[in-house]
């Protein structure tokens, strides 16, 4: 087996979407080749409604999924095909745009005004970007939760998994999407496709994915707020860490233990043309989308 090794580490960043929402962006609006097919992952922990409460009204999307996964709080949601629910703790969203979709999700706290939750990007390939647009919506208690003998937990949304199916199919680019929970000080080595792009993005605790065999952590280069640095870390709450190739990643668990999102999927290599929620091979094709916004023929109501 050979561990992966960690080719980038970074912090999300403070950014507003939608009607005024505050989040964190782990990734996105960079090189979109370092972490292909996924293009964009958003970190929407609030504890104070009025940080999100104007929600992300109607907007459109196409030649992409957008899969929304809610830790606490409600996510209402509708669309221009007049599909309409309502996500939960726990709950899955994997949307499918393909050929073009108008949709809303408007988000609200919990008991105690929480509202937390990721929204993460995966692009179509190109035989797939004008695709009928489709959902998977998953509740909770239909994913699969898998418990090892060291306590490490490990719900399973797609993909497969220590035996377990995840309850997301049929999308392109096969990906495995794990919420992972590591006990404190344990040394946990989870297998990942070597052909596959991978990272994790920590939400709770901390760890280390380097030289994961020395629990106090080790001197790395860092980046933070476009600066390098040079410190001795375990990574912590809002870290996305990507990795080179490898069959397997490990981590160290902290005092604290660790969670994290491992996701994992096939590579697309193709050109990404990209204008806010719209993704597409070429220009051109931008062109044409913002047309068909502008006309009103964007929807393709047959299939």
């Amino acid at each position: 087996m050979s561990i992966r090794p960690v080719k980038h580490e970074s912090r999300a960043m403070p950014t507003m979407e939608g009607a005024g929402v505050k989040l964190h962006r782990v990734f996105g609006f960079g090189d979109p080749s370092m972490t292909d097919p996924f293009l964009m992952m958003d970190d929407f922990r609030n504890d104070n409604p009025s940080d999100y409460i104007r929600g992300f009204p109607w907007h459109p999307h196409r030649g992409i999924e957008t899969i929304t996964y809610v830790l606490a709080g409600t996510v209402e949601h509708g669309d221009s095909l007049g599909n309409q629910g309502l996500l939960g703790a726990g709950d899955l969203q994997w949307m499918t745009a393909g050929s073009g979709i108008m949709h809303q999700e408007m988000p609200k706290g919990d008991f105690a005004g929480k509202m937390h939750g990721f929204q993460l990007w995966a692009n179509l390939p190109s035989s797939l970007k004008m695709t009928a647009p489709r959902y998977q919506d998953i509740k909770s208690a239909d994913i699969p939760v898998v418990v090892d003998d060291d306590g490490t937990s490990v719900r399973v949304i797609s993909g497969n998994f220590w035996g377990k199916s995840g309850p997301v199919d049929g999308i392109a680019a096969e990906p495995v999407y794990l919420d992972i929970s590591v006990p404190p000080g344990k040394r946990k080595s989870i297998p990942v496709d070597t052909y596959r792009s991978a990272f994790a993005y920590i939400f709770a605790g901390s760890g280390t994915f380097r030289d994961a065999s020395k629990p106090f952590g080790v001197k790395v280069e860092k980046e933070y707020q476009g600066e390098e640095l040079n410190i001795r870390d375990l990574s912590g709450n809002r870290t996305l860490v990507v990795f080179d190739t490898g069959d397997e990643v490990t981590v160290q668990a902290g005092d604290e233990g660790i969670r994290f999102l491992l996701v994992t999927g096939k590579p697309i290599k193709e050109p990404v043309a990209w204008h806010g929620p719209i993704v597409m091979n070429t220009r051109e094709e931008l062109m044409q989308a913002m047309r068909e916004l502008q006309n009103g023929t964007f929807i393709k109501a047959d299939h």
